[in-house]
């Protein structure tokens, strides 16, 4: 099996020394460049760029410059999406948002994650768990998403929160950890 395998399957896999995922890791961060190099009124390119980076797009999307990601293949935005500034998607394993999903700036979602024991994480082994977010959900700024995190549908997270659990829908849920705060 691949290490590329691995890393799809949710297993142990080395991405530091694996030469087919460091060459696709720079192929996609050499796009993410001039993505965030285009002007911010160049629409059409903007959104062209994008299709080539991401595993999958509907029709009505923006993206605020700088975005950042790891794999591009791994993410899929439904309907009417929109991130503020400083998106960051670390994507070995899927990350999939459902449509009208709101994230403000500085969040990150993070399905990369390393081994506890030093000596196996220095020898750049990781696993990678898929992220799922549903429909009509808002993220706040500054919002953290975990490795295998799924979100509900109707949810709002709220700025400075990290989210390592999954979150129910139809709720509002803040905090480090983030927990449910109230029903919507």
């Amino acid at each position: 099996m691949t290490e590329k395998e691995k890393m799809l399957k949710g297993e142990i896999y080395n991405a530091n020394y694996d030469k087919e995922l460091i060459a696709e890791r720079t192929k996609v961060k050499d796009k993410c460049h001039l993505y965030n190099n285009l002007l911010p009124s160049d629409h059409d390119a903007r959104k062209k760029l994008m299709r080539e980076i991401l595993g999958k797009t509907k029709d009505s999307f923006l993206i605020e410059q700088p975005f950042m990601c790891d794999y591009g293949y791994n993410v899929e935005i439904g309907e009417n999406f929109y991130s503020n500034h400083n998106l960051i998607i670390l994507d070995g394993n899927k990350v999939v948002f459902g449509d009208n999903v709101f994230i403000g700036p500085n969040c990150g979602f993070y399905t990369a994650g390393h081994p506890l024991d030093a000596k196996r994480r220095n020898e750049g082994l990781e696993y990678a768990k898929p992220i799922t977010v549903g429909n009509n959900v808002w993220f706040g700024g500054n919002v953290c998403v975990l490795p295998g995190v799924t979100i509900g549908d109707n949810v709002v997270i709220g700025a400075g929160s990290v989210v390592n659990k999954d979150i129910p829908s139809n709720v509002v849920a803040a905090g480090n950890p983030c927990k449910v705060i109230k029903n919507l």
